[in-house]
């Protein structure tokens, strides 16, 4: 079997000349440049985040929340799919906020992505938290998210995620 290599992949902060193309990454994919998670709703624009490109046009973005010892993956976006971006950019984020004190980075996927679930858990994340009937709160927020989602499954449930950086407290 042969085995095709990875493109090189360059990961860096996000800057303030990358926010037009996320602003117009974000009304494609999610029909706004707002993301709600946790009844909460997060302009992606006005995030810290990292970018990643290859030089055959693959890109992604990785854009997140701080808030104390705790970050919030808000948006981790990477195309084309298993090229290495979306690994390479939570990497990048895992390590930026172990160094900057953080303990948990934690996110919330739907209960339609099931390719999240699976990517996220091959990546060290364990899911903590089921949120149920949570989408019908965010639809109160951002009234464009749809009732089905992925395979056709209704959209309910919040699913929490974490990957535990550093011992807390409590350890």
């Amino acid at each position: 079997m042969k085995v095709t290599p990875l493109p090189p992949i360059t990961v860096r902060p996000l800057g303030s000349a990358d926010h037009r193309e996320l602003a117009a990454l974000a009304r494609e994919h999610w029909g706004a440049e707002q993301v709600v998670s946790r009844g909460r709703v997060h302009e992606v624009c006005a995030l810290d985040g990292f970018v990643a490109r290859t030089p055959h046009d693959g890109i992604g973005f990785a854009i997140y929340r701080r808030d104390g010892r705790e970050a919030e993956l808000v948006l981790l976006h990477a195309v084309p799919a298993g090229c290495g971006i979306g690994t390479a950019l939570v990497e990048a984020l895992i390590a930026h906020l172990a160094t900057a004190g953080v303990a948990r980075l934690w996110l919330i996927t739907t209960n339609d992505n099931l390719d999240a679930l699976r990517f996220y858990q091959r990546r060290g994340f364990a899911l903590v938290t089921v949120h149920r009937q949570a989408l019908d709160r965010s639809r109160a927020l951002k009234p464009s998210i749809p009732l089905t989602g992925l395979f056709g499954i209704p959209l309910r449930d919040e699913l929490e995620l974490e990957r535990m950086l550093q011992p807390t407290d409590e350890d």
